[in-house]
């Protein structure tokens, strides 16, 4: 019995059309990208006409578009909202990612939804419940663990989304306030100040200290590369990358680095395959260490590890290559196998541990010119590069092209020469040239080589040929000129026939009967900050609903963030491991505020607990 196929899908972050075609260019499947507002990445809005342009580009591959429209909305915009649905829509996006639920309520078009992970989907009951209410697609907790993704995956059908790279924030997706908090900045609302990254001192129950100026809600980054197998097995079919205000080389690197990785498991297994169309070739070999990264982890996947801080800088330090021998007057030596180049940037630790950094002017061999010599440095220094002025130069040039699969058949009838394309997907076009005044060929086996090598040849265009078949009743002489203008008129073709047959699936109907939430009643964890998202959850069998921290109306301390991340077990302080302790309170000083950890050591949770900085107001879009 032959097994279904089973589509695989690389999703890329787009920051706008030109990251996101160079995205699909390096091997994504689909990509995602904000549109003008109420996106989660207050900095990367595109205008509408920008999303047609990337949905032109993308779905001549069989390349998804999705647009991110994951904040939780005022009532007073969701007619804004409404109307920029139905705009991208009509651009041609594939699919919304969306947090409120208000926006269930509204006509929509009939366009995939797909929910965010700040929708905090963690348990098997609400993404049953979210695959009854319409989803099509569900982003998972970060924190999940391989065996809790199996858990979920056993309660669904749905396509589950995994982010596999870049960036993790502390708190769960969509719940975390310490930055509306402390600067009127929601994260739910798209305009995150990243508190989690500032330095902090943490003390315990009985004031003293046991971690001072260090960064301990900023975590190193997600690297799952190494467990991509694992997560097909437990049901992840789509692979995230996280990083929509990312630079270009970063979105081309990890890019690139997954599409190998991923297309070396389906190589070895024939029942998966790509969810896009082509072949991308790559003038680079992918690094991933070579782009910003604050360290890597595979943080939950595998259970609850040490070591995955980056308690001592959120900046990029890069990789060791090498350490310090010798210091001179503006110059030092290093001891490494690496080349060096003009430009690249280096950076040491310093007494303190503090990072410092400094861009190489010129490169002498082993000796190496800073443009300013820190008085930090010393000999014995290890040295780590965060900018190989090489790498970084090959990636701004086009770094990858993307090839449809075309075979060329050349036929006659009797009043013409008809070239059809038959490409991977099976679209085909067909162009024609009229049979009058050609004539037989002097040479027939030369004009015949010369023919098939010259359909063949699809030089800057998408398309790139497999086996040409020339079926024709007799040798003919063709010139070049009419040749070429017949492979490119069916090349164009074939380009519109694939737009105007991609594949968009319509939205996914809702149960008849209205799905019960797995709560009957929402704290202002739920995140419902309109009337219409309070009647959907009405709808559906809530009985009590508190509105949005949003909405001001939690004047007390309340929980600001909720992390799976935990400082007692990163101090060796974990009840679970040591008996006699207990699970008491800490203080943790963060940017002039003082905020008490509390530990839920059944669900294996830290609370950071405070209260709204006074003065701080809701910042609202104007759309």
């Amino acid at each position: 019995m032959t097994r279904p196929q089973h589509p695989l899908e690389l999703l890329a972050p787009a920051k706008d059309a030109e990251f996101g075609i160079a995205a699909i260019k390096h091997g994504a499947d689909a990509v995602y990208i904000g549109g003008p507002a109420f996106g989660a990445r207050y900095g990367a809005g595109n205008d509408v006409a920008e999303i047609q342009r990337l949905c032109d580009f993308a779905h001549r591959y069989r390349a998804g578009v999705f647009v991110a429209l994951n904040t939780i909305l005022h009532d007073a915009e969701l007619e804004a909202a409404h109307r920029l649905i139905w705009d991208v829509y009509e651009a041609g996006a594939d699919a919304l990612i969306v947090q409120d639920m208000g926006l269930l309520e509204l006509d929509l078009p009939p366009i995939q939804l797909h929910a965010s992970t700040q929708t905090d989907i963690r348990h098997p009951a609400k993404a049953r419940f979210l695959q009854d209410v319409g989803f099509s697609q569900l982003v998972l907790a970060r924190e999940l663990s391989i065996a809790e993704i199996a858990a979920v995956a056993g309660q669904t059908d749905l396509a589950l989304e995994y982010f596999v790279h870049g960036a993790l924030c502390v708190a769960y997706s969509g719940h975390c306030y310490i930055s509306h908090a402390h600067t009127g900045r929601s994260a739910n609302r798209g305009e995150c100040s990243q508190a989690c990254r500032l330095p902090c001192t943490l003390a315990d129950d009985k004031g003293r200290t046991i971690s001072e100026n260090r960064h301990l809600l900023s975590l190193k980054d997600n690297n799952q590369g190494d467990n991509l197998a694992a997560l097909i097995a437990a049901g992840v079919s789509s692979f995230k990358i996280e990083g929509r205000l990312k630079d270009l080389a970063y979105v081309k690197n990890i890019t690139a680095h997954y599409r190998r990785l991923l297309d070396d498991i389906i190589a070895g297994h024939p029942h998966y395959v790509r969810a896009s169309s082509g072949q991308s070739t790559l003038t680079f070999t992918p690094r991933p260490d070579k782009t910003f990264n604050r360290g890597y982890t595979d943080y939950f996947a595998g259970g609850r590890q040490d070591d995955i801080g980056a308690f001592d800088s959120p900046a990029f330090v890069g990789e060791p290559v090498g350490e310090v021998t010798a210091l001179g007057d503006g110059w030092l030596e290093i001891a490494s196998a690496e080349t060096f180049h003009n430009g690249d940037g280096l950076c040491f630790h310093d007494a303190g541990g503090a990072v410092v950094g400094m861009r190489i002017n010129r490169v002498a061999g082993q000796r190496l010119y800073p443009a300013r010599m820190p008085a930090e440095l010393t000999t014995g220094a290890t040295l780590f590069r965060n900018r190989d002025q090489a790498f970084e130069r090959a990636l701004e040039k086009e770094s990858a092209e993307r090839r449809i699969r075309v075979w060329p058949r050349l036929g006659e009838t009797s009043e013409h020469f008809v070239l059809t394309l038959s490409d991977e997907d099976g679209v085909t076009a067909r162009a024609e040239l009229p049979k009058s005044g050609h004539e037989q060929a002097r040479n027939p086996e030369a004009a015949m080589s010369k023919l098939k090598e010259n359909l063949g040849k699809f030089g800057n265009t998408m398309f790139a040929a497999a086996a040409v078949d020339v079926d024709l009743t007799q040798p003919w002489l063709l010139p070049l000129a009419a040749i070429n203008a017949l492979r490119r008129e069916a090349a164009e073709k074939l380009t519109a026939a694939r737009l105007a047959s991609h594949p968009r699936p319509p939205r996914r109907l809702p149960a008849s009967n209205p799905a019960a939430y797995p709560q009957q009643e929402l704290s202002y964890l739920g995140n419902v900050l309109n009337a219409k998202a309070r009647a959907f959850y009405e709808k559906h069998g809530v009985k009590l609903i508190e509105d949005a921290y949003e909405a001001g109306q939690e004047k007390g301390m309340v929980s600001l963030m909720i992390t799976r991340h935990c400082l007692r077990h990163s101090f060796n302080l974990c009840p679970k491991e040591i008996k006699h302790l207990k699970p008491d309170p800490m203080t943790l000083l963060h940017g002039g505020e003082k905020l008490i950890l509390k530990f839920d050591c059944k669900a294996c949770e830290m609370h950071v607990i405070g209260r709204m900085k006074k003065g701080v107001t809701l910042n609202l879009y104007t759309p």
